[in-house]
């Protein structure tokens, strides 16, 4: 294995570890299924997948959405930035990327913006950034990301900042 793909292995990690204890303060952790602002049903630290109001999960089992939605978002990362990025990357600015995309998704073509496609079906300027190596201008992207449901939401507003903060925090 080449050194590249250590050094990106190791923030990788390192970040889904990062990424873990910043996620659950800005999703907030509930046990009982709820909905969401924009009426999805939601558990534990903003786990959507297969929630139906009046589900209940442990702490336990909160602790293992949150780190596979993380492995997810990294496997989305690992596939859309190139090696190059992801190996000059610091944890911190890694873990920033993977909250957003634990939060937003990939996005789908027609149906909803993410941060690998947009509904236009072109790739949101946060990727394309990356892709080309500008992280500074890709994390400058995260406030742009506080709409859901058509309406700028305040807690996405704060978490955004966050987030931003702790992407540009890791650079070098």
């Amino acid at each position: 294995m080449n050194s590249r793909r250590v050094m990106a292995a190791a923030a990788g990690t390192a970040a889904i570890s990062l990424a873990a204890a910043f996620v659950k303060p800005h999703e907030g952790r509930s046990l009982i299924a709820y909905l969401d602002p924009v009426r999805i049903p939601t558990i534990c630290d903003g786990w959507t997948r297969g929630v139906k109001l009046g589900d209940v999960a442990t702490p336990e089992q909160c602790d293992e959405y949150t780190l596979q939605g993380l492995r997810e978002a990294d496997a989305i990362f690992m596939r859309w930035v190139p090696l190059e990025v992801r190996a000059a990357l610091s944890p911190k600015t890694y873990a920033a990327f993977l909250s957003f995309i634990y939060n937003v998704g990939p996005g789908k073509q027609g149906v909803k913006d993410g941060f690998i496609w947009l509904k236009s079906g072109r790739h949101s300027t946060m990727l394309l950034r990356l892709r080309s190596g500008d992280v500074e201008g890709a994390c400058r992207q995260l406030p742009a990301w506080t709409k859901a449901g058509g309406k700028v939401l305040r807690g996405l507003v704060k978490r955004r900042h966050a987030e931003m903060q702790l992407c540009l925090s890791g650079l070098k």
